[in-house]
């Protein structure tokens, strides 16, 4: 358990980075944005390629940055039963959600994706806007996340596991988002 436990913890380093990475997409595609708006409406010139960026960089903050809100608990669940139960129970319904739901559907996610991405890097396919960019950059950021996604899965079913060994510290405090 202590060789995967410390998988788990390299996994997490890399989902930290990724959000970190995913965070300074937020900040460049904000000021691209204002770049691309000032010279537009101030300048009277615009550039396909500039918008095109702003997506490709949405899309990396959307797919790179899932695996680290996986990794801090702040994803989306449903919340009908979770919330009231007590003990460890939690912790094995995050289980059964992690292997019989997040790692079968996202793995397909990965794999399909994988196929997508490798089709149109072979094609060296591109936008077909004037002044479009090359397609692989942005379409690389799905088959890139869900396989990060699903490995931080991976991580989190070990540190459950870990946890109800009691080899692994985890806080199992689970508070209702306001809504």
């Amino acid at each position: 358990m202590n060789a995967l436990l410390k998988f788990a913890s390299g996994i997490d380093w890399v989902s930290e980075k990724l959000g970190t990475f995913a965070s300074w997409t937020v900040l460049l595609a904000a000021m691209i944005s204002a770049g691309n708006a000032f010279i537009r409406y101030g300048l009277g010139i615009t550039s396909n390629g500039w918008i095109e960026i702003q997506w490709y960089l949405f899309a990396y903050t959307v797919m790179v940055g899932a695996p680290f809100v996986l990794k801090v608990n702040e994803h989306v669940r449903v919340d009908l039963i979770y919330g009231k139960l007590k003990g460890n129970r939690p912790v094995y319904v995050d289980i059964f959600g992690l292997v019989f739901f997040l790692l079968p559907v996202i793995g397909l996610l990965a794999y399909l994706t994988s196929k997508y991405f490798w089709g149109i890097y072979v094609s060296g396919e591109m936008s077909q806007n004037a002044g479009g960019l090359i397609r692989w950059p942005a379409v690389l950021a799905m088959p890139l996340g869900f396989a990060m996604v699903w490995l931080q899965g991976l991580a989190e079913i070990i540190k459950r596991v870990g946890y109800l060994q009691g080899k692994y510290a985890m806080d199992t405090h689970y508070e209702k988002p306001l809504q």
